[in-house]
C-alpha cells in the first residue's frame, strides 16, 4: 500500500497541473471524488459476509495497484478522476481492514508501540518510492505514464506474492457482520470526524501550496517526502512508546496544540523553506493520531472492532467528501482561509480531547 500510494501521491500535483491543466477547483474535485470510497467504507462489513478480512485486504491491494498503474495513461480531467476513484477504492477498503486487524491481533499494552513501528515500516517503503520517483524525473527523465506503470506494476507483483505466500490467519473473536453504532463511542466518533477534516486540508492543499505558490518540481516534492518519511521512520516507534507511557489525553493535547500553530503558519507563510518546515512538522504531529486508535481499543467491545473500523472510516470521510471541492473554491478567493479553517478544527479537537480520561474512567466503571 505504501509503495503504490507514495508513487501516486508524489507525482499527482505536478501531473495534474502539467498534463491535465488542473486549477485549485479541479484538484479539489479530484480529492473529493478520491474520498467517496472512504465515505462508503462502512460497506466493508457487508463484504465480510462472504469473504474474510484478510482476503478483502489482498483484493483491495490488487485494485489499488491497477488504479495507480493506469493513471498516467489518462492525462485529462475525466480520465484522472476515474483512475483516482479506482485507486481509492482499493486504498480505503485496505485501510479499513488493516486498522481492524491490527486492533484485533495486538494486545492493548503493545498496541501503541507496534502501531508506531507499522508507521515506520510504511515510511521506509514510501521513502524508497520517493527516491525512485526522484531518480525517474531528475536522472532518467521518463514520462509520467511510464513512472505510474512501474509503480503500479511493482504493487501488483507484491500483491501476487502476498496472495500466494502468506498463510490465512483465524480471528480470535468472531466479529459482528452488521453495522454497529454505540453511544459509548461518541467521543471516538467526533475525534475521528475532525481528524478526517483536518487531514484533508493537509493532504489536498499543503502539497498543492508547494507547487502553485512556491513552484516545487516533482523532484522537489519527492525530496520533501523523503525528508518527511525519514523523520517518521525514526520518530514513529518512539511516538508510539511515548503515547503508551503518558496516555491518550496528554498525547492528543500536545498534537492539537501543535496543529493549531502549524495551520496558522500555513496561512501566513511566505517562503518555500518555511512551508517545507511546516509540512515536516505537520506530518510528525499526525503520527500522534495513534492515540485515537488506542483510545478506541480501550473502550470498545472486542467483537465491535471490524464493524466499527468501517463506520469510523466513513465518519472520517464525511467531511473529506465535501472539504476538497468546497475549499478548492475558497482557495480561489484566498488560500489562507483554507488553513485558518484547519486551525479552527484543531482547536475544537483540543477541547474534545480533554474528555478522553473521563470516557476511559466511565468504561472502567461499567466493566467493573
Amino acid at each position: 500500500m505504501a509503495i503504490t500510494f507514495a508513487g501516486w501521491l508524489a507525482m499527482l500535483n505536478n501531473f495534474a497541473v502539467e498534463k491535465a491543466a488542473f486549477t485549485g477547483a479541479e484538484i479539489g474535485m479530484l480529492q473529493s471524488l478520491r474520498e467517496v470510497p472512504g465515505f462508503l467504507a462502512f460497506t466493508a462489513v457487508f463484504l465480510l459476509l462472504v469473504i474474510s478480512e484478510q482476503t478483502l485486504a489482498l483484493v483491495s491491494l490488487c485494485l489499488m495497484s491497477i488504479g495507480v498503474a493506469i493513471t498516467g495513461l489518462f492525462p485529462f480531467e475525466i480520465g484522472l478522476y476515474a483512475t483516482t476513484v479506482l485507486m481509492s477504492i482499493g486504498f480505503h477498503y485496505f485501510e479499513t481492514v488493516n486498522n481492524s486487524l491490527a486492533l484485533q491481533w495486538l494486545n492493548k499494552k503493545e498496541t501503541p508501540e507496534v502501531l508506531g513501528k507499522l508507521i515506520s515500516v510504511k515510511s521506509i517503503a514510501s521513502l524508497s518510492t520517493y527516491a525512485v520517483v526522484w531518480l525517474f524525473f531528475s536522472v532518467l527523465m521518463i514520462s509520467y505514464s511510464t513512472a505510474y506503470l512501474v509503480v503500479g506494476g511493482v504493487g501488483f507483483v507484491l500483491f501476487l506474492w502476498l496472495w500466494l505466500s502468506f498463510p490465512s490467519f483465524k480471528p480470535e473473536v468472531t466479529q459482528h457482520k452488521k453495522l454497529i453504532l454505540r453511544g459509548r463511542y461518541w467521543l471516538y466518533y467526533l475525534l475521528t470526524f475532525f481528524s478526517g477534516a483536518r487531514r484533508q486540508i493537509f493532504m489536498v492543499f499543503a502539497g498543492y501550496l508547494m507547487v502553485e505558490k512556491f513552484n516545487y518540481s516533482v523532484a522537489n516534492i519527492a525530496t520533501l517526502y523523503i525528508a518527511n518519511h525519514l523523520l517518521n521512520w525514526y520518530l514513529a516507534p518512539k511516538i508510539g512508546r511515548w503515547i503508551g507511557k503518558i496516555g491518550e489525553r496528554k498525547a492528543l493535547t500536545i498534537e492539537y496544540i501543535g496543529l493549531v500553530f502549524v495551520f496558522v503558519g500555513y496561512g501566513l507563510v511566505e517562503t518555500s523553506e518555511m512551508a517545507a518546515a511546516l509540512y515536516l512538522i505537520d506530518h510528525v504531529f499526525f503520527a500522534m493520531a495513534i492515540a485515537i486508535k488506542t483510545f478506541f481499543q480501550k473502550i470498545a467491545y472486542p467483537e465491535d472492532i471490524a464493524s466499527s473500523s468501517g463506520v469510523s472510516f466513513t465518519i472520517n470521510h464525511i467531511a473529506a467528501v465535501v472539504i476538497p471541492a468546497a475549499f478548492g473554491l475558497l482557495w480561489l478567493v484566498n488560500p489562507s482561509i483554507v488553513f485558518f479553517a484547519g486551525a479552527f478544527m484543531a482547536a475544537i479537537s483540543l477541547l474534545l480531547s480533554q474528555l478522553v480520561d473521563r470516557e476511559l474512567s466511565a468504561k472502567e466503571v461499567m466493566a467493573s
